[in-house]
């Protein structure tokens, strides 16, 4: 018998309704009414109510469950229920579990559940499970099965926890569940990780075992890396809802047949005019074998498919019977002997390849160790195909990878039906329909198993945005949609596809925790391309399992994903499974016919499964005999639609044992429920509830109006549950009217997407009626729409979990996180703008009319349109501007929404701002389309010669001067203008026709680099206004003062719409290209402006090459910049990178020649002027050819400079006049020689000086190249000498004619000798480019002239700018540098007189500023020693050098200090005293000198090169006291304190060596005064001479204090007594160059200091190295 339907569209609310509720017993149908006005008032502020009710029938009213706190979830057993509140648990109905003797009168407590913080709830057929927040698993039930995952007992009486553990990892971990569900006897747990585990009995499980039952959980092996978001469980099936990378699609053909089956893979179908192939093929075994031959790989394998080791567990294969039996024989009452079946063998073995093997076990299934060998196998297979995926280039199987392709292809349209047969079913109809038979004997057994839907819930972490609509955008992809054609290069899966080819889930592969969410998204780094580049493809997604990107793992943190597969696994005689076949499935398969229907939510009843899409669509399948699939006469194997009345949209769906409800959206935003299944109606026997009729299709239930607005759905067993809520302060029902909405507003524009947009994108003459630009922009526009498409879709759904979950405001995506609905919109408005504008919808109206008839009624059903004679083209536009209409829908909402919470509450702001963003967007989104209209109806008017290169699809009208409003000052008579305002430029039409609007030519000035100011003068009157541009600068006038205004105000608005920052239109960022002749000449500048003239920061590019790149000022480049010019003479480029002054090289830098020439220093007018070093030779390496370091002069090198040439060996050390040396000068040559006189024309002419190595010595007359030339004395060195008159070159023979002397002794000593340095550059005359240079970056034009206050802002302005520009700096300053720069910023201030307290601070600044280059002191410091280096470095390291080194540094502290004294006038003259301020005493002054203040700053920096000369001048001095050292030391101490003559009460008696006394004997060595040799031999480590006098004064004071232990403090030296101590420690302190340590020390030490006691000190250890020179041992 069948219910008559009642009318759907007429609900009277005539009560509530509402009755008592007997929760003893489920099956009781008692119904009192107790409607009454105050129990709807008590009720109106309730949340979380619960209805329950049976079957439907005329008389059916819902039961009322009451409950202290408001129910949260619930679940469904077949005489059970639990129900979840706030921190509590309770259970109900039959629990035979629970050994009572009668049954409760109402929900009882779970109190072991108490305090575990329980978030959901799932029942099974007899058992239960609870969830907690950390992720734990509690059940009880029955659990005969192992359904309940412990051990060793048949039923659970209260909840155990049950762990789950991963034994793959070491140690094992615990897992996280974020999910549980429960069948008839399995159950399902959804890991953290989103991986599927199993425990219990029977195939369901989809585990690789035969031992059952399984009590402790174990993975899923066949999802591991997939992304699995939903499980459900029916009674003997299993669901897994699977998000893919991408939409799925096809990939390559494959082979003829099926490798298990041996079915053909494809079918062909003859029509009366076409034939249809199809490739719909399902292997009935699940999984298709590997043809090992083509050694083909699969991402789904199976037991069946692993290959023999010889090493492993005997050979085994599962058969279709023994697959079916396995799963039969689970279940209670269908066990059956399959022994004989067993041992034969399987025909389908032999086909494949694989040799009969006959089963020698009980079982076809392998042991424990053969299954570890085989999950081993898996393993090594995952990594292989890992290692592989590089090398294959995309030649996975689909399983691992997915297509990116067009979703508007004809090809790949949503059908909403199925075809009408399946290639499967075919093939196997004999099963089926033994299949039916037996099945319909055991209806009453199965009925009993049943499972609650609540399992279906989506996880805590929702799916992400999918990029499949993005990729759409380019409109690259829509090129494969012409002609009919599907997208050749597209195929990126060659090879033979494997079952679930359709698939495009990732490969198995496990990552860790923290990639879980990233491993199997969508990767929104794809972007479409053209079959010439799908190689590129292929290599990349060869690797797509190892691509993560953060924001594909915060997409799915905000909104769920639509891309996504339906699995399903277990028992299949009723077609539960989906697959086309009654055949069980022993691991989990897709169902194909799913994977592009945006399934959101998964659920299954006892025999029967649904599944819910973002459409608002129900696909159901399986038994259908009591109706429950809600539709007639169609496959119940396969998914299909359920039949819904059209405006009626599902959103949430529950499934009991022979039943189906739907929760939906009708006319009313109030929820609605339907019905379809089994009818129950009222007994007396309340046991045995009478069931003999059913509906066909889904029956609207009238009460639903009257339980308030419902969220959720259960069903289990014949019983339904709805939780519902009451509209308090209308909260409620504004939510569900935005679900509502926005669930319909995506329902319309999927509709618009494929019976719209992808029609017309499949015709093949659509590209010839819109042409290449509009259909590009179609193509556009249609990407931005199914973006926004999608993200709508996404959103409904995400409406519908923020319902069914706390609806906690905060939470509210659309709130939360505006930035991604405004940036979709906005994206999708501009296409649609740009083509508008381009008259692209006038092109479309033709196409469109051809597709879809003249008046386009589909189109105006789809609009809702109630306008009768809206014309064709009006709808074309409504149509695609309808999206952006439903923001106006989310400022309504939303400001309802915020209506429902007091103003000072913080989710009212929460609302308000999110409100104001949506109605901003709302008001810029019409203004967008009227400027689009707007400009459109332009075009149509303008007829301008060439107007086609005016015309761009983002350009839009904002003015024009049609009117003659504006016109050109001193235009001619007959000349027309009109003048253009767009939103990026400014279009200047000229003409002689202007009646007819036909302009001949026009200029186009670019807004970014417009400026407009008005002008009021005499000559133009006060109508005028200036516009300037890069090159051009003219005057227009207006007609009126309001004319004025309104185009300088609107002239100035589109400005500042062009930069986008609001910056000041005076100051702006822009890029152009210089059109007119001169030095810009097509030029492109990008940077910053100023009134038209490049002014700040930018980079000026020229057509062949030459770049500059830095800052501006008045049009020219002028301060820091890098500048890169060709040079075709070379074929290579110039660079330089500096300062600049007025458009020329001015300032200090670095220029890099084409010529291999380096040159670093100052300029001035584009040429090196100034101090300047020059490398030269190739590439201007260190080993180049020659160095100059010195000064320059427009160009050349005058004056002073050193010159150091490699290829020569020689270095020349003096003065230089126009590039030539000229003046006084010093030669070095590599071979010891040293040259020294004037120079002329490069040329040593006249009188000079030649030293040789072995101290010959040569004064006389010179010529060219060095030779001998003229009269000369020749110094001998004995003595002797020659007198005469000399020719040729030195070493190559001399041609003497003179006298030759040999003088006596007295008179040798009185003879003057030529000593080195007569010829050399003064010390003063030296580098004086280096100090003029500092005194010009303190402000100064001559030294010691100029303000002193203008020094130090100089200072600060250097260190502030230069610490600024990481270019001159080759890596960023550290933190402790840059609190350096920082303090040196700081002025230092002393007023009046310097005192010891400030004196300390100017040194401690001073070290400061000369460690920092960027001080001026810091760069004249560092100046100063490259070119000391550069002078007495190499060859220039020459003992006759000395004294002019030692002259230098002289020199250097007398500039430096006249520096100093200038930036602190309080500072005395040299030899100064500056007074104690604590002490009143002149006594305690310090004495101040340039030695003592600045010596201690530069002479560590010159000290190796300085050193190292005195090592060359006393070389044979040095030989002479290291021979006579290393003599005397061989002995002990005390024999040498005798041959020293140290009388013997100076000898030490006993020495403390760590800390002990030890006895000094005859032999001991090196332990006497070893304190002060340990003191003396510092001297080598200090660098300073004042340091050096310290030291050796250390020594004296440690030998006094060892000689006063040992005689009395009251003991005084006498200089007899102390010479011979301070000898022998002299010779035991082994200094290697004490002479060039005492020299130093008397050449560079204040003259104050040696005098008194340091110069005594000094002299002493002086004598004492005389004195060893002269020692000879006995």
């Amino acid at each position: 018998m069948l219910f008559p339907r009642p009318d759907e569209r007429k609900i009277n609310c005539e009560g509530c309704l509402r009755s008592s509720f007997c929760i003893s017993c489920l099956c009781t149908f008692k119904s009192e009414c107790v409607c009454s006005s105050s129990g709807e008032e008590e009720g109106s502020r309730e949340k979380g109510v619960l209805y329950r009710w049976q079957g439907y029938s005329c008389r059916v009213t819902p039961e009322r469950l009451l409950l202290a706190r408001p129910v949260l979830h619930a679940a469904l057993g077949t005489s059970h229920g639990l129900l979840l509140t706030d921190g509590h648990v309770y259970s109900f109905g039959e629990q035979p579990w629970k050994r009572v003797e009668s049954l409760p009168a109402g929900p009882v407590i779970e109190s072991v559940l108490s305090g575990q913080r329980v978030i959901s709830v799932s029942a099974g057929s007899y058992h239960c499970s609870a969830l907690t927040e950390d992720g734990l698993i509690h059940m009880w039930g029955e659990n005969s099965h192992g359904q309940c995952g412990v051990s060793g007992m048949d039923q659970v009486s209260s909840p155990t926890p049950v762990s789950v553990v991963d034994g793959e990892t070491h140690p094992p971990q615990l897992v996280r569940v974020l999910n549980v569900a429960c069948g008839a006897q399995h159950t399902l747990a959804l890991s953290r990780k989103h991986e599927v585990w199993a425990w219990g009995s029977g195939c369901q499980l989809g585990l690789v075992t035969s031992v059952f039952p399984v009590w402790k959980p174990q993975k899923v092996e066949h999802l591991v890396g997939r992304y699995v978001d939903q499980i459900a469980c029916g009674g003997f099936h299993s669901l897994a809802l699977v998000q893919i990378l991408a939409p799925p699609e096809d990939s390559q053909q494959a082979r003829d047949r099926c490798g298990q089956c041996k079915q053909s893979l494809f079918t062909m179908t003859d029509k009366d005019d076409h034939v249809i192939i199809s490739d719909e093929h399902y292997c009935p075994l699940g999984v298709e074998l590997n043809d090992s031959k083509e050694g083909r790989r699969s991402g789904q394998s199976s037991p069946a498919q692993t290959p023999q080791s010889k090493n492993s567990s005997p050979h085994f294969e599962v058969s279709p019977l023994s697959s079916k039996n396995i799963c039969e024989g689970s279940s209670v009452g269908s066990q059956k002997n399959t022994r004989s079946q067993e041992a034969q063998p399987d025909p389908s073995l032999t086909e494949t390849g694989h040799a009969s093997h006959r089963q020698t076990k009980s079982t076809p299934y392998p042991d424990e160790q053969a299954l570890q060998d085989y999950l081993k196998r898996i393993s090594d297979q995952t990594f292989a195909e890992q290692a592989e995926a590089p090398s294959l280039g995309g030649s996975h199987p689909p399983s691992h990878q997915s297509s990116l392709t067009c979703p508007f292809r004809s090809d790949q349209s949503d059908e909403l039906t199925l075809r009408p047969s399946s290639p499967a079913l075919s093939g196997t109809d004999s099963i089926t329909a033994s299949s039916r038979q037996r099945c319909a004997s055991n209806t009453t057994t199965d009925r009993k198993h049943s499972t609650s839907d609540d399992s279906s819930q989506h996880s805590s972490v929702d799916g992400g945005i999918c990029i499949s609509d993005l990729v759409i955008s380019n409109g690259c992809l829509f090129e494969s949609c012409e002609d009919g054609v599907g997208p050749t290069g597209m195929d990126f899966c060659p090879g033979d596809p494997l079952q679930g080819k359709k698939s495009t889930s990732l490969t198995d592969i496990t990552l860790e925790d923290t990639e879980a969410h990233n491993r199997r998204g969508s990767l929104p780094g794809f972007s479409p391309v053209s079959p010439s580049g799908s190689h590129r493809i292929n290599h990349l997604r060869a690797a797509v399992g190892a691509v993560t990107t953060t924001s594909t793992s915060e997409s799915r943190n905000l909104l769920p994903s639509l891309y996504t597969e339906v699995w399903s696994w277990g028992r299949g005689q009723e077609g539960q499974l989906g697959h086309g076949d009654y055949l069980p499935r022993l691991q989990p398969l897709c169902i194909k016919s799913l994977s592009k229907k945006e399934v959101v939510k998964i659920t299954a009843g006892a025999n029967h499964s649904l599944a819910l899409t973002a459409q608002c669509q129900v696909y159901s399948w399986g038994s259908d005999k009591f109706g429950q699939l809600g539709r007639m006469n169609a496959p119940s194997t396969v998914p299909n639609l359920t039949m819904i009345s059209e405006g009626i949209r599902v959103w949430d769906v529950a499934a009991g044992q022979t039943h189906t409800l739907l929760l939906a959206d009708g006319d009313c935003y109030q929820p609605i429920l339907y019905y379809s299944g089994e009818q129950v109606l009222e007994s007396t026997d309340n046991d045995n509830p009478l069931s003999r009729t059913y509906t066909q299709t889904p029956t609207l239930l009238p009460f639903c109006m009257n339980i308030g607005y419902v969220s959720k759905v259960f069903g289990g067993g014949l019983n339904c549950l709805a939780l519902a809520d009451q509209n308090a302060m209308g909260f409620i029902a504004t939510i569900h009217e935005l679900a509502s909405a926005e669930r319909k507003f995506y329902c319309t524009l999927s509709k618009v997407k494929s019976g719209i947009l992808s029609p017309l994108l499949a015709r093949t003459s659509l590209a010839l009626s819109l042409g290449p630009s509009s259909m590009l922009l179609f193509q556009e526009m249609a990407g931005s729409f199914s973006k926004l498409c999608h993200l709508m879709g996404q959103h409904s759904v995400s409406l519908t979990n923020f319902l069914q979950r706390g609806k906690v405001i905060k939470t509210l995506v659309l709130i939360k996180n505006t930035d991604i609905f405004m940036d979709t919109y906005k994206e999708y408005c501009d296409p649609v703008g740009n083509f508008l504008v381009m008259g692209g919808f006038q092109s479309l109206l033709k196409p469109s009319q051809e597709c879809f008839g003249k008046k386009l009624e589909l189109i105006q059903t789809l609009l809702e349109s109630k306008e009768k004679n809206t014309l064709p083209y009006d709808l074309l536009v409504n149509l695609f501007y309808m999206p952006l209409q439903h923001l106006h829908g989310y400022n309504r909402l939303l400001l309802k929404l915020a209506h429902c919470f007091e103003v000072s509450t913080e989710e009212y702001e929460w609302i308000q701002n999110g409100c104001s963003k949506y109605e901003d967007l709302a008001r810029l989104v019409s203004k967008q389309r009227r400027d689009a209209e707007a400009t459109f109806s332009f075009w149509k008017n303008f007829k301008g010669k060439n107007s086609d290169s005016l015309r761009k699809p983002s350009r839009r009208l904002v003015c024009e001067s049609n009117n003659k409003a504006l016109a050109l000052q001193n235009a001619g008579r007959f000349s027309a203008s009109w003048f253009i305002l767009f939103n990026d430029v400014l279009a200047h039409a000229q003409g002689t026709i202007p009646s007819k609007k036909l302009f001949s030519s026009h200029y186009v000035y670019p807004l970014a680099t417009l400026w407009v100011e008005p002008i009021s003068d005499k000559n133009v009157g006060q109508h005028g206004l200036k516009l300037t541009t890069p090159e051009d600068s003219f005057v227009v006038l207006a007609t009126s003062p309001l004319e004025k205004g309104k185009w300088l105000r609107a002239i100035n608005q589109a400005i500042e719409g062009v930069s986008q920052k609001g910056e000041p239109p005076v100051s702006r960022t822009s890029t152009y290209t210089f059109s007119k002749e001169g030095r810009l000449k097509d030029a492109t500048y990008e940077g910053r402006w100023l009134s038209g003239k490049l002014h700040g920061k930018g980079t000026l590019k020229w057509p062949d090459g030459t770049v500059y790149c830095g800052t501006f000022k008045n049009g020219l480049e002028d301060g820091f910049g890098d500048f890169m010019m060709p040079n075709t003479t070379f074929n290579k480029f110039e660079r330089y990178q500096g300062h600049w002054k007025e458009g020329k090289i001015h300032g200090f830098g670095k220029f890099w020649y084409a010529s291999g020439e380096v040159y670093e220093g100052s300029f001035r007018d584009n040429m090196r002027h100034g101090h300047g070093m020059l490398r030269s030779g190739k590439l201007a390496s260190p080993s180049s050819s020659s160095v100059f370091v010195g000064q320059w002069v427009q160009g050349k090198r005058t004056g002073y400079g050193v010159c150091d040439d490699f290829s020569r060996g020689e270095k020349y050390i003096g003065m230089w006049l126009d590039d030539q040396r000229h003046g006084d000068g010093v030669v070095i040559t590599q071979f010891g020689l040293y040259y020294e006189g004037n120079f002329c024309n490069n040329k040593m002419m006249g009188n000079g000086t030649l030293l040789c190595d072995d101290d010959t010595v040569f004064e006389g007359e010179f010529s060219e190249d060095w030779t001998l030339c003229g009269k000369g004395v020749l110094f001998m060195p004995n003595g002797d000498s020659l007198d005469g008159v000399f020719d040729g070159h030195w070493g190559a023979g001399l041609r003497v004619a003179g006298t030759f002397t040999k003088p006596f002794e007295a008179l040798r000593r009185e003879r003057k000798i030529p000593v080195a340095g007569q010829h050399a550059v003064p010390a003063e005359e030296k580098w004086k480019a280096v100090f003029d240079e500092c005194w010009s970056r303190l402000g100064c034009e001559t030294p010691g002239e100029g303000v002193h206050e203008k020094a130090w802002e100089n200072i600060a302005i250097a260190l502030t700018a230069r610490r600024r520009q990481p270019r001159d700096r080759p890596k960023e300053p550290s933190r402790s540098q840059t609190k350096m720069l920082e303090s040196l910023e700081v002025i230092p201030h002393h007023v009046g007189p310097v005192t010891a307290d400030s004196y300390n601070n100017i040194r401690r600044y001073l070290m400061k500023a000369c460690d920092t280059p960027l001080h001026p002191l810091g760069w004249l410091l560092e100046t100063l020693v490259t070119v000391y280096r550069m002078t007495y470095v190499g060859v220039g390291s020459n003992r006759r050098l000395l004294q002019q080194a030692v002259e230098e540094i002289q020199s250097y502290l007398t500039h430096i200090f006249q520096i100093v004294r200038f930036l602190f006038p309080g500072l005395p003259e040299d030899g100064g005293f500056i007074l104690d301020s604590s002490s009143s005493s002149d006594e305690d002054s310090i004495s101040m000198t340039e030695l003592l203040l600045l010596l201690p700053v530069l002479l560590p920096r010159l000290y190796p090169p300085l050193f190292t000369l005195y090592t060359l001048e006393k070389e044979r001095e040095e030989e002479v006291y290291w021979s006579c050292v290393l003599r005397l030391n061989k002995q002990p101490d005390l024999a040498l304190l005798a041959f020293l003559a140290v009388q013997e009460k100076f000898w030490p008696v006993s020495v403390s060596v760590l800390g002990k006394k030890k006895q000094v004997l005859p032999s001991t060595k090196d332990a006497c005064f070893a304190t002060a040799v340990e003191t003396l031999q510092q001297i080598s480590t200090a660098f300073t001479p004042s340091d050096k006098l310290q030291v050796i004064q250390l020594t004296f004071e440690e030998v006094t204090q060892e000689v006063q232990a040992l005689l009395g403090k009251e003991f005084l030296w006498c200089m007899d007594d102390l010479f011979p101590i301070f000898l022998y420690v002299v010779l035991r302190a082994r200094i290697r160059n004490l002479g060039s340590e005492v020299s130093l020390i008397e050449d560079l030490t204040d003259g104050s200091l040696q005098l008194g006691q340091l110069g005594f000190m000094l002299t002493t250890l002086k004598a004492c190295y005389n004195q060893i020179q002269l020692e000879k041992t006995t």
